[in-house]
This record gives structure tokens, sequence and C-alpha cells, in this order.
């Protein structure tokens, strides 16, 4: 029997004699893109779902769902959305979080296994170009807070005309540097985030009851979408939640493979569904109040927040920095940190990796992203979507469909093993991916069939899945159940 690989209760690793057949390949491994030692596998139900709170709990989510208000949502509709769409994508969450948690390899390596020991460099970097402009939004939200504070306790900053672009700058180094202290920390973090979120976000829900006397005044805000213009508006918010998580659900694997079992990543993931739902209706209800209070919907939280006085400015600002922190260094830095590591894992450290994630954020541009609420949900939440729903299609079809749960570590960090592919690229991969994005295209470019690109994500997915299951029916690098048993030493330990 082969000591390659061990399998202890559902979870695979490497034996000391697999570690040292592959460690000296600089080209594919270090200490961060190794697979997880059965010791690191230690996060717990808990973990997962503290996670997901201080990732729910942040201002694009209320932007998402107060937003929805402004396109003429009632409150029912837009929780209803959100609460859709949060369901929908935890589909593919969940079944590509399983490798992680199975084999503990991280997104990039288990990007080697479709892509190619080379190929994973593209779904690796299209991950990480979207975390880098999520990266600056929460950056901008987080410097508007920093702007507004400053503002209270020295109204003479408000004086500097460059005044906003400072305190982005202060709060985007703040972000980096702390980015740069690794991966590690953002377990602590999340828990430390998820109930000071919770408070501010009831605190926030009170004040709004309170300033229209009453919850039931809250909502009585009539929405302005019926039949067939709530449909229209409906199927592309929807799409638009989506892809609101649509990066994690290709990038799952860099928290999932610290999971101690199967059963506690999907507990602690079940949360997420719910917790946005229940935010959403914070946002949306608090959203409702500010159109009876203020005659227009302030669905930018910052906005709302200067409209109260100082030490209310300074408490909700500080908890808006909280937030912005916890989901950049919770889902916008991992992802591409890993993919530049990966480029050249001999000279580009986690650090490294989070510097150019923060300099790649300012080419995205998040201050015109956010100048409108349509840009922000169409425009940036849809196109990327659309882009990342073929990707998302061929990780879940080749773990799944294809090679049935079956991997051969080693190769993972081979240059030359079975997921080299020709020359480290898998053609047939890159062959799905085209596919997967021609109906999208074609409903961007033809706008009778525009319905194919506001809901891009979904059909890029479905066909993608399926062109990816046919062009791999004869591929070489599949493990049969005795290859995978013959190499999987069985433990009980």
């Amino acid at each position: 029997m082969s000591a390659t690989q061990t399998l202890a209760k559902g979870i695979v690793t490497l034996t000391p004699e697999g570690v040292r057949e592959v460690e000296h390949n600089a080209e594919l491994w270090n200490d961060d893109l190794r697979p997880c030692t059965r010791e690191e596998h230690n996060w717990r139900t808990n973990r997962f779902a503290s996670l997901w709170i201080g990732m729910c709990l942040c201002i694009p989510t209320y932007s998402l769902a107060s937003g929805m208000i402004s396109l003429g949502m009632t409150w029912w509709q837009s929780v209803l959305t959100v609460f859709t769409g949060s369901l929908v994508v935890l589909i593919p969450i969940l079944l590509v979080a399983h490798a992680g948690t199975r084999y503990g390899i991280p997104y990039p390596v288990f990007a080697r296994l479709w892509f190619g020991t080379r190929g994973a460099h593209l779904p690796a970097l299209a991950r990480a170009v979207i975390a880098a402009g999520w990266f600056g939004i929460n950056s901008w939200f987080g410097g508007q807070a920093l702007d507004a504070i400053l503002g209270r306790l020295a109204p003479a900053w408000l004086g500097l005309g460059i005044h906003t672009w400072v305190a982005f700058g202060v709060f985007w180094l703040l972000n980096v540097g702390i980015a740069m202290r690794g991966p590690q920390a953002i377990g602590k973090l999340a828990a430390l985030a998820a109930p000071t979120l919770a408070i501010a976000a009831i605190a926030l829900f009170v004040w709004g009851a309170g300033a229209v006397h009453g919850v039931g005044n809250m909502l009585t805000a009539p929405g302005t979408l019926h039949g067939g213009l709530f449909w229209a508006a409906f199927f592309p918010s929807v799409i638009g939640v989506v892809s609101f998580w649509a990066t994690l659900a290709l990038n799952i694997p860099d928290y999932s493979r610290y999971a101690i079992s199967q059963r506690d990543q999907l507990r602690g993931q079940l949360v997420m569904p719910v917790v946005m739902a229940v935010f959403a209706f914070v946002g949306i209800a608090v959203t409702s109040a500010t159109v009876i209070v203020y005659h227009k919907a302030l669905w930018n939280p910052v906005e709302l927040l200067l409209t109260f006085p100082t030490p209310v400015v300074l408490i909700g600002g500080i908890v808006v920095i909280l937030s912005s922190i916890t989901i950049n260094v919770g889902a916008n830095v991992m992802a591409p940190a890993r993919a530049f590591e990966n480029l050249w894992p001999r000279v580009i450290t986690f650090g490294i990796g989070a510097i150019l994630t923060g300099l790649l954020s300012l080419l995205m541009q998040p201050w015109y992203v956010l100048s409108a609420f349509s840009t922000y949900i169409f425009t940036w939440l849809g196109s990327y979507g659309t882009l990342l729903g073929p990707f998302d299609g061929i990780a879940i079809a080749d773990y799944w469909l294809v090679r049935v749960l079956r991997l051969d570590l080693v190769a993972l960090y081979q240059t030359s093993g079975r997921y080299a592919y020709t020359g480290g690229l898998n053609a047939r991969a890159v062959a799905a991916l085209v596919v997967g994005w021609i109906l999208p295209l074609i409903g961007l470019f033809y706008p009778p069939l525009g319905f194919f690109w506001s809901g891009g994500w979904f059909f890029g997915i479905v066909v993608a899945l399926g062109a990816y299951v046919l062009f791999m029916r004869a591929d070489s690098s599949k493990l049969s159940e005795n290859e995978f048993e013959t190499m999987t030493a069985v433990s009980e330990q």
C-alpha cells in the first residue's frame, strides 16, 4: 500500500513520505499552500458561524438590501429576494467547501485539479480581481466613516479639500497592515466582531422604530413595482445577491480546509441565509424609516450616520470601521493573497500578497462602483457574477461528477503529475469556461435575449457544468476507486 496519503474519519492528509516527495518542489509548494495536517483541522461549528455572522453583518449587505427599497420593492419583497439569493448561492458554497475539508487544500491548489498546475492561475486570479474590488469597496465605506468621525471631532478637518481621500487612504493602509498579519487572525477577529455588529444592528433598528413611532410604521412604505415590473427587477436582484457571495462559492476551501469535520462546516455555514435575511430586514426597515423621516432613502448607512449627534457618529463610525475591517480580512484578502502566492511560492508570501491586493483594489475604483445603487447591483454584482458562474460550475462538476471525490494529493504538487495535463493547462476546462460564457454574452449584445445576461451566473454555472462533464468523459487524470484505495492508507485515528 502506497503511503502517499491517509484517510481518517473522512479527512485525507499527506503522510510524511508524501510530504517529502513534493515539498522540494518550490514552484508549487510553500507552507501556506500545503495541505493541512490532521491537527490543523480544528475549526468547529461555532467558528464557521462566527465567520459568516461577521461577514454578513457588513455595510455592503446593508446597502444591498436597503437599496432594493430605492428600486421600488416593498420590505417583504426585498427580504424575500435576499433570502432566496442567499439560499441559492449556499448550494455551490457547500458543494465546494466539501473538498477543502476532506483534503485540507486552499482554493488555488483546488483549482489545479480542474485547470491544471499552471492553468489554475486563471480561476485564482479571476477570483483575486473580484476580491480586490470588494476590498476597495469596504475600504471606501470605512474611509467615509473615518472621515465622518474626524469631521465631527475636528470641524476644521472638513475644510481640507481632499479630506475624504485622505481618510480613505488612511483606512486603506490600516486594512493592508492588518491583513499582512496573516489568515490565522481571521477566526479571532470574526469572533470579536460578530457580537459587536449584532448589537449595533439591533440599536439601529430600535432607532428606526422610535423615529417613526413604531415598527409597523417602518414597513408601510408602498412598493412601486407591480406585476411584470416586479419580476423584471426580482430576477436580476436575486442574481445580484447570489453574485454577492459567488466569490466565496469559489474560494470557500480557504476556510473549510480547517474544519474538524464535514458536519461542523456544514452546520456552521447554514446560518448564512438566515443572518443575511435578518440583517436585510434591519437594513430595509431602517431605510424605510429614512424615507419617512428624511423624505428620501438613505441606503448608504454612513450618510444616515451623519444625521446623528456627535457621540453617535463616533460610536457608529467605530462600528462601521470594525465591520469593514472584518469583511476585508475575512473575505477579501485570503483569495487574492493566496492567488499571488501561487504565482511564485518561493518569493511571494501571504503578507506580500495582501499588499498586492490592496494595490489592485485601487485600480477597481470603488468610488465609482458606489456612485449609484444601479451601478452597484447591476453593473458590479451582475457583471462579475456572470463571469464567475462558469468557474463555479466547473469546480462542482470536476469534484463531484468527474472525480467522485477521489483526488491524488501528491499529484497536485507535481509539475509532471496527473493534474499537469498538457503543459500544465487543462484545455477542456478552458473550453467549458468559454462555452459557459456564450449565453450570457449573447444576452449582453442582443437585447431581446437580455435575460441571459441578467441571469448570467445561473446560466453560466449550469452550461459550464454540463460542458465540463461532457469534455472530461475520457480524461486519463481520473482515479478509479481501486486506485484511490491503493494510494490511501485507511486509519481509524
